[in-house]
């Protein structure tokens, strides 16, 4: 059973225009965290619902977390500086089960932060397939860089790396054999193209779903998924494991 922690910021910084990364001191969370579980933070006094953000590395007792202004809590987060206290639960969920052997992983837009998690703690070759809308909201390429053997950038409108969607290269990849699974992260239009390529190919594959949530323990079903029989994205996953058999 995950705990509440009071946390306190060592870094905020914005890393592109609405995306920031944030390090918090937690021996708790980072001792008992892996790749593809999440923090629920508390963004306020005035605000009910904690802000599901998934974490993106561990380091000695600090946790990282990449996240995106999209409201007003995300916008009450990036305000908040070195030194200041954060009540976060955590960690929570099921995350990637991490097989031995060649993997690739797939991060689309701000659901990049949480492969660098799984590629840091990776048991062999990883090769990252990263997309983005366009250059200026490239995250993490250069961490990216420094941990997988191969990186490959895509973007919507082809102003830097490849031009068009993640499962283009994914595709070339796949075709060629001896991929051991498949990890992604992303928007949901990404997933299914993703899901359809490694049936295609006969490789398992991992998702990561992004689900709006309330409590983060299970009882409220607010991010219960239709996509996976209803079950619980903050329990049951966020990661969850595709059947491969073909409908």
């Amino acid at each position: 059973m995950a705990n509440v922690y009071k946390c306190e910021i060592t870094e905020n910084t914005q890393l592109t225009g609405e995306v920031y990364s944030l390090v918090f001191s937690c021996e708790e969370i980072a001792a008992s965290s892996y790749a593809g579980q999440f923090v629920h933070i508390k963004c306020g006094k005035e605000r009910l619902l904690r802000r599901p953000i998934s974490i993106c590395s561990v380091f000695a007792d600090c946790v990282r977390v990449v996240y995106e202004v999209k409201g007003e809590g995300t916008k009450w987060l990036s305000e908040q500086a070195a030194g200041q206290k954060l009540d976060i639960l955590g960690p929570l969920g099921n995350g990637f089960s991490l097989p031995e052997g060649k993997i690739i992983i797939v991060g689309g837009g701000i659901g990049t932060p949480p492969m660098l998690y799984a590629a840091k703690t990776a048991h062999g070759s990883v090769t990252a397939i990263l997309g983005f809308r366009d250059k200026s909201k490239i995250i993490l390429q250069e961490e990216f860089e420094k941990t997988c053997d191969e990186v490959i950038i895509t973007t919507d409108d082809g102003s830097a790396g490849i031009h068009g969607f993640v499962t283009q290269p994914l595709e070339d990849l796949l075709s060629k054999g001896g991929d051991n699974a498949v990890l992604s992260c992303g928007p949901q239009i990404m997933q299914d193209g993703i899901i359809k390529l490694c049936k295609k190919y006969n490789v398992p594959v991992q998702v990561s779903l992004e689900e709006r949530m309330a409590c983060g323990v299970g009882a409220c079903l607010v991010c219960a998924c239709e996509a996976f029989d209803m079950k619980r994205v903050c329990v049951d996953g966020p990661v969850f494991e595709v059947e491969m058999k073909l409908p």
